[in-house]
């Protein structure tokens, strides 16, 4: 079954987007990332009056092909996402969809043009930060966390040294958020599914 999307064009289910997301990765975690990026995309997508599901299927299926191509020489061209984006496209996603997933990687220089495209890099690392963040206090959750405890993380730049706190603040930027603001939308949008993203813990829920 299809969602109905921009006229004239259908999307594919959210079940065939996960069918993609579960042959391509293995890993708990980093489908868990896919999960909360996608929460964080459909939060905006609302916010911004914009199609919930077209934005939330770009987020859940930004990093499917990293765990198989992971391209450690920042390949424009080859691996992740420029694999991924060849494999969606012969499953016909749109094209909106598509160059927001190779913007997010800002070494294949493509333009994030789209508000779409401007949300996915901006809550892409943050919602790694978050995550880790959760996953360091008592409670493991993300329902007792605030942008304060973020913010405090985000400062000691030996804690979760993956995440780009440049791509954290560039993404704000383009997206034209206040940066505290930013985080603590993408924390309230993660709470719903903090089940299903490993973030529950043993907070509860206020």
């Amino acid at each position: 079954m299809s969602t109905a999307s921009a006229p004239g064009t259908t999307l594919p289910s959210r079940e065939d987007a996960l069918a993609l997301v579960h042959e391509y990765t293995d890993s708990e975690s980093l489908r868990a990332h896919m999960l909360s990026v996608e929460a964080a995309m459909r939060a905006y997508a609302a916010r911004f009056g914009e199609d919930p599901e077209r934005w939330g299927l770009t987020g859940l299926l930004h990093d499917f092909d990293y765990e198989r191509f992971p391209n450690n020489a920042h390949s424009a061209t080859e691996e992740h996402p420029a694999q991924g984006v060849r494999i969606l496209r012969e499953h016909r996603y749109p094209e909106d969809m598509l160059q927001a997933i190779l913007g997010h990687a800002t070494y294949c220089g493509v333009a994030r043009e789209t508000t779409m495209a401007k949300a996915l890099f901006a809550v892409d690392e943050l919602t790694g930060l978050i995550t880790a963040s959760a996953l360091v206090r008592p409670s493991k959750s993300v329902l007792d966390l605030d942008c304060r405890s973020v913010r405090k993380k985000m400062k000691d730049k030996g804690f979760a040294r993956g995440v780009s706190r440049e791509d954290v603040l560039l993404g704000a930027s383009e997206l034209g958020v206040e940066l505290d603001e930013h985080i603590q939308f993408v924390i309230e949008a993660l709470r719903p599914v903090a089940d299903s993203i490993g973030l529950k813990g043993s907070a509860v829920a206020g």
